[in-house]
């Protein structure tokens, strides 16, 4: 059974990991086609000598940082609003966004924007996008930190109330250290999250704010480049990195 059961697991890790070794593998062959032929790093230099590539990549790190800061920061603030209402109702309507799909919420966020622009002048633009991943991530950041929430004990900001902080002191200096690990991993799978996204960020996005995934399925439609394997590679690599990371936080 054992036996059996390591076999399982690795075949349903190389069912899901194999096209991303694949892809990486690729992105060093000098061909354009999938026969080797030999290592190369062509592919490499060919994505930082794209303009198009480079910006795509420069607003998906802009628009991820920013989302994941406003994100963290609100999510906090509920996940402790929350902690410390205990309403099922609340807690429960928070899944609503995660279940809802993407395109239903790209719709939705375009309509709401398109409405409240008539009245101020304003266009689609790197603001809507981050006002748009905001909205979605703020549900990751609240059920992370509310798990991290469940496992400290009330009395903890009660003695610091008893000694003679104020809520606000007792939150910031006793609260928010304690759930410094929830928060960077929230942060670290927000980031994450934020920068993969694409069918959300298509609905909003201005013409000047393309963002990186978009690059790519607009490359990817007119004829795959092995360029894309190069930088989904790194991306691959960067993110997974910070996966990782994300779970040894989360565990602490």
């Amino acid at each position: 059974m054992r036996r059996w059961l390591g076999v399982y697991t690795a075949a349903f890790f190389g069912f899901l990991h194999v096209p991303l070794i694949t892809l990486s593998v690729f992105s060093f062959n000098s061909s354009r086609f999938t026969v080797w032929e030999h290592f190369s790093l062509e592919w490499y230099r060919t994505v930082f000598r794209d303009p198009q590539l480079i910006e795509g990549l420069w607003n998906s790190i802009v628009i991820a940082f920013a989302a994941t800061a406003i994100s963290v920061v609100m999510g906090t603030l509920c996940a402790y609003g929350l902690w410390k209402q205990k309403s099922r109702l609340l807690t429960g309507g928070l899944y609503l966004s995660l279940v809802t799909p993407e395109i239903v919420t790209g719709v939705s966020l375009l309509a709401l924007f398109q409405w409240t622009f008539r009245w101020f002048g304003w266009q689609l633009g790197l603001y809507t996008v981050i006002l748009a991943h905001v909205a979605f991530l703020m549900a990751y950041v609240v059920i992370v930190i509310a798990a991290r929430f469940s496992t400290l004990p009330p009395s903890l900001e009660e003695a610091a109330l008893d000694l003679g902080a104020t809520e606000w002191d007792a939150f910031l200096h006793v609260m928010v250290p304690a759930l410094a690990p929830g928060i960077l991993a929230a942060a670290l799978l927000a980031l994450t999250v934020s920068f993969d996204d694409y069918v959300i960020t298509s609905m909003v996005a201005g013409v000047d704010s393309e963002t990186l995934p978009m690059v790519i399925y607009a490359m990817a439609r007119r004829g795959a480049s092995p360029a894309i394997n190069a930088i989904s590679a790194l991306t691959t690599v960067f993110f997974g990195i910070l996966i990782i990371v994300a779970a040894r936080v989360r565990e602490r």
